[in-house]
């Protein structure tokens, strides 16, 4: 099955992906995490109001073939936490880019955003 990486998204080569949507980000991680990852049975996340800078730990997810910590990809204040991907981790692997994202963040630095990868840089770096 070929991987999937949505043109209009930014992209980590830690594998988190982020959809801006204004001031906003949307934080998951990429379809090629979660295949690596295999079955994910439990998520750990931050707060909501939680201030966090770029390369802080933003939690970890687990699978059933290993632990793996997720990583702020922009800094900024912690909106939204995904309580329903908490609940049923398995919606990350079902709906990476939809219904399994993870955290919405407030930017407070809107350059970081220079030092994400494209989605064909991203599939350049994942495929060789």
């Amino acid at each position: 099955m070929a991987l999937e990486y949505p043109d209009e998204l930014r992209y980590l080569d830690s594998h988190e992906y982020l959809r801006v949507e204004g001031d906003t980000v949307v934080v998951g991680v990429t379809a090629y995490a979660v295949d690596q990852l295999g079955d994910i049975v439990y998520v750990a996340l931050p707060e909501e109001g939680d201030r966090i800078g770029r390369g802080d730990s933003l939690g970890s997810i687990e699978s059933v073939k290993a632990v793996e910590e997720l990583y702020a990809p922009v800094s900024g204040t912690v909106l939204s936490v995904n309580t329903v991907a908490i609940e049923d981790p398995a919606l990350i692997g079902s709906d990476p880019y939809g219904d399994g994202w993870l955290v919405k963040i407030r930017l407070s630095d809107s350059d970081e955003l220079n030092e994400t990868l494209s989605a064909e840089e991203y599939r350049e770096r994942i495929e060789g």
